[in-house]
């Protein structure tokens, strides 16, 4: 059900301390913390012994000591300590250990083959150090819902115009055409809005006045991090291939789908737009909007799991439905091969 071998979000960076911090995703129970130097660490969270959750033990020298025996591992999860036998340390006494990385103020873990974690290969964040680029705070919300749920809402521009009608809603965005690209990283679906008032939360924002052209790029990558692209610029200066003038209005909602369970979802945020990029007013007040509207989505998605968890009827796909099915097709065969390359190394 997960893609193993990725990066995903564990948490805002400042969330992480020296101290221990016990999460759950993909299913896996994880205790994280930072040694002294700031690095940050994340094992299995149970002793080999007992399998007593570790972080019910305690930090001592960068080490975490097991509350039960003492048993003491080190931030690459080998035991260096076994108090109740001096000079015989278990060959088998280890624990997982998971890379992890700071980068974007997030923590970031990779859950497969350790092997295979390179930084570079963390999602990049275009213009993040560009002063001519503002940014919100962000935040995060739990789902009670399978992520991939999540994933197919931030891969469909129609439900704004339902769900988000004092926010991202605004005319075009129930029934104008979509287009759908496969990309080797994902899927994008997206469509320009010809002709139209902007929506309600980016109305104060653009810089022209009247109706605009308007781009929705709703994109989903692996693992599961949705980018939505929002572009305002003034009637007749938009459209496929278009560049950018000086009024155009670009702000981009980076979203990270972290599963806990099949049952549960960590969702992150941030936004980063091309405008007033020292104004907090204005920064908090894009926060301030964009979190009302994911608890809108929550609202919905939480319904959305319920009700396909325990259908009594068969459901149906609409059109606007093609861009998640083929997300979650490429996904599904990514995982498939993943598992395939692993029961080959097993054998």
């Amino acid at each position: 059900m997960f893609l193993k071998n990725a990066w995903y979000v564990a948490g805002w960076s400042s969330d992480f301390k020296q101290e221990l911090k016990a999460e759950r995703y993909l299913d896996e129970s994880i205790v994280f913390y930072r040694r002294s130097d700031g690095s940050p660490v994340a094992l299995e969270n149970a002793c080999p012994h007992r399998k007593v959750p570790l972080s019910m033990g305690k930090i001592i020298d960068d080490n975490i000591e097991c509350g039960y025996h003492g048993l003491t591992f080190n931030g690459l999860g080998k035991c260096v300590l076994a108090p109740t036998q001096p000079g015989s340390i278990p060959p088998r006494a280890h624990v997982k250990s998971y890379p992890v990385f700071d980068r974007y103020k997030l923590l970031w873990i990779w859950m497969g083959d350790p092997e295979l974690a390179d930084p570079e290969k963390i999602f990049f964040v275009e213009n993040y150090e560009n002063p001519e680029w503002g940014y919100t705070d962000g935040g995060v919300l739990d789902i009670e819902c399978n992520y991939l749920w999540i994933a197919d809402n931030l891969l469909d521009p129609s439900h704004v115009a339902w769900v988000h009608v004092t926010t991202f809603a605004g005319a075009g965005t129930e029934d104008q055409p979509l287009e759908i690209e496969k990309t080797p990283d994902g899927v994008i679906v997206s469509r320009w809005i010809s002709g139209k008032l902007p929506s309600p939360y980016y109305a104060k924002l653009v810089k022209f006045e009247g109706p605009c052209d308007r781009l929705q790029h709703y994109e989903m990558q692996f693992p599961a991090i949705g980018v939505n692209k929002s572009i305002y610029t003034p009637v007749g200066t938009g459209g496929k291939g278009s560049k950018p003038g000086p009024k155009t209005l670009i702000n981009i909602s980076y979203n990270f789908m972290t599963p806990i369970s099949e049952e549960k979802t960590r969702y992150f945020w941030f936004q980063h737009r091309n405008t007033e990029p020292q104004n907090k007013e204005v920064s908090e007040q894009m926060n301030k909007g964009a979190y009302y509207a994911f608890e809108e989505d929550r609202d919905i998605l939480v319904a959305v799991h319920n009700g396909m968890s325990n259908k009594e009827t068969p459901n149906i796909d609409l059109g606007l439905d093609a861009g998640a099915k083929l997300f979650r097709r490429s996904l599904s065969k990514r995982i498939e091969e993943e598992e395939n390359n692993f029961r080959v190394v097993g054998d």
